[in-house]
C-alpha cells in the first residue's frame, strides 16, 4: 500500500536573522501576509483524509488557519535544542564557537545536550515510516521548517550533512509518496 504525505512548513513567526532554537512564537505580521498570498494554494489539502501538526504554536496556526483542523502529533515536534533553545545560532556561535562547529559537523553530536541531528532525523523517519496505509490516501502535516528538512533527507536516504543544505521556506510544501522505507519525492503542480 502506498500513501501520500505532504509536509506543509509553518508560516514565520520571526524575521530569518532572529529565528530562534526551539521558538514557540505565534506567527508575526509577514507570517500573516504570506498566509493570504498562498492560502488559496495550500487550502485543497484540506481534503487529506488525515491532518496533523506539530505542537508549536507557529504549526498549530498555521494548520486552523488553512482549514485544516490538524491533530497535534508530538513526534513531529523540532529538534530538541538542550540549553541552546531560545537563542539563536548567531547568539550561541559567539559564546560557543568550538560546540557550534562540532554540532554542524558531526550529526551524532549533540553539544548543546539536546537531541542529536541524526536522533531528530532518525525519528521524524520513524514517524513517517508509521503512517497508516490501509485505507488512506493522503496525509497532510504542518510543521517547522527543520522537521520538513529532515523528513526529505530520511526519505531520499540522503547522508545526513545533507540537512544543512536543504532550505525549507516558511509555507512550502513537500510531498512523498510511499511506504515504510521506500519513499519517493513527488515534484511539480498540483502535487
Amino acid at each position: 500500500m502506498s500513501v501520500r504525505v505532504t509536509l506543509v512548513a509553518a508560516a514565520r513567526s520571526s524575521d530569518l536573522f532572529d529565528e530562534r532554537f526551539d521558538d514557540d512564537r505565534p506567527l508575526d505580521q509577514a507570517g500573516w501576509h504570506e498566509m493570504q498570498l498562498v492560502a488559496h494554494a495550500l487550502i485543497p489539502l484540506s481534503a487529506a483524509d488525515i491532518r496533523y501538526c506539530s505542537p508549536t504554536l507557529r504549526s498549530r496556526t498555521t494548520g486552523d488557519a488553512l482549514g485544516f483542523a490538524p491533530l497535534v502529533q508530538p513526534a513531529l515536534r523540532d529538534c530538541d535544542m538542550g540549553r541552546w533553545r531560545g537563542f539563536t545560532l548567531a547568539e550561541v556561535a559567539a559564546r560557543e564557537p568550538a560546540a557550534v562547529d562540532a554540532w554542524l559537523a558531526d550529526p551524532r553530536s549533540a553539544p548543546h545536550g539536546g537531541e542529536p541531528l541524526l536522533a531528530f532525523i532518525s525519528r521524524i523517519g520513524g514517524w513517517l515510516d508509521t503512517r497508516p496505509a490501509q485505507d488512506i490516501n493522503a496525509i497532510v502535516a504542518v510543521a517547522e521548517p527543520a522537521v520538513v528538512r529532515a523528513a526529505l533527507v530520511y526519505a531520499l536516504k540522503a547522508p545526513p550533512r545533507t540537512y544543512w543544505y536543504v532550505d525549507v521556506r516558511p509555507l512550502s510544501a513537500l510531498t512523498l509518496t510511499g511506504g515504510p522505507g521506500h519513499w519517493t519525492l513527488l515534484l511539480g503542480a498540483g502535487a
